[in-house]
């Protein structure tokens, strides 16, 4: 029978009987038999989910990085196309986890079932405690660069005024996200407008400078190039932090519809859109600004803004 109140939705079992229903045997009917979430997510939900995790911060304070490492803005769309081409492989290895081992999770599901309950224990408290409040910070601090800037146009932001800031932003989200669920899903959703809004302006007005002036500062793309093996992985370092939650639709595997259908071809639509939207983006910033004026800013989008405004005056 369904339960039209929740998510969840109960399995007939012939064995169910009064004497089932406590100790032990309960435990494992409900775990293995028992409930299981309802298939709400269609192919393009579980795109929009790739998508909007995806794109964020990091195709806002990325570039400088890649560009440090790469050394010439040619190689630089390279490494950020092949940064895509690396996270879409990865992205389909989990899609065969996720159709060999059909269960919401992600990572604690894979490696509870391969390596026990202690490996996955560890994995989620070290995820819990380090590992996504270490990537909720840069987002913090990245967001409060970009809101002070404005306000510094002849010098970076204050550092203790972009950390104070930060912890203002994480606190108050936290806040909203203990005490209602539904405006913490408003707020990801103006969020993810606003980005994409953000990103449609930055390409739309680089095509409209390689329309009218040519490719400007990316006419020698290949200048300067850094042929040193480290500094070239650091530059994929930064640029596949633009990339990271490419495995977050495994988390809610159990709720795709047929995955085994849905699960690749969403990652198939989502990822080569990523890669064309980060690499347009990137183009528009090197054809706009110079290798010096990337380098030299912290908000990189501010800067690009700061251009056309500019020519404006």
């Amino acid at each position: 029978m369904k339960n039209n109140a929740g998510s969840i939705e109960k399995i007939p079992n012939d064995c169910d009987s009064p004497s089932e229903k406590s100790g032990s045997d309960a435990g494992q009917k409900l775990q293995h038999s028992g409930f299981h979430l309802k298939k709400e997510l269609g192919l393009l939900d579980g795109s929009a989910i790739i998508f909007g995790i995806i794109v964020g911060a990091g195709i806002f304070v990325s570039p400088k990085g890649v560009l440090i490492g790469a050394g010439s803005p040619g190689l630089a769309l390279i490494i950020w196309i092949s940064c895509g081409v690396l996270s879409l492989v990865g992205a389909l290895c989990y899609a065969e986890l996720g159709t060999m081992i059909p269960k919401s999770g992600g990572d604690y599901a894979y490696i509870y079932a391969s390596l026990g309950k202690l490996p996955a224990f560890l994995f989620l408290w070290v995820a819990l405690l380090i590992i996504v409040p270490t990537g909720n910070a840069v987002l913090a601090l990245t967001f409060s660069s970009y809101i002070l800037q404005p306000f510094y146009p002849e010098c970076d932001p204050p550092e203790l005024g972009v950390r104070l800031l930060s912890g203002v932003v994480i606190c108050l989200l936290t806040a909203v996200n203990c005490y209602n669920v539904k405006w913490a899903a408003r707020i990801t959703d103006g969020f993810a407008v606003m980005k994409l809004i953000a990103l449609a302006v930055i390409i739309v007005a680089g095509i409209f400078v390689m329309a009218t002036d040519g490719l400007g500062n990316f006419s020698q793309p290949f200048e300067e190039t850094n042929m040193d093996a480290g500094k070239i992985a650091l530059a994929f370092y930064s640029g596949l932090f633009s990339f990271a939650g490419w495995n977050y639709l495994n988390f809610v595997t159990e709720e795709i519809k047929d995955p085994f259908k849905n699960l690749p071809r969403a990652i198939w639509i989502s990822l080569p859109l990523v890669t064309i939207v980060y690499t347009l983006a990137n183009l528009a910033y090197f054809v706009v600004l110079s290798k010096a004026e990337i380098l030299n800013s912290n908000a990189v989008a501010v800067g690009y803004y700061q251009f056309f405004l500019d020519i404006r005056r």
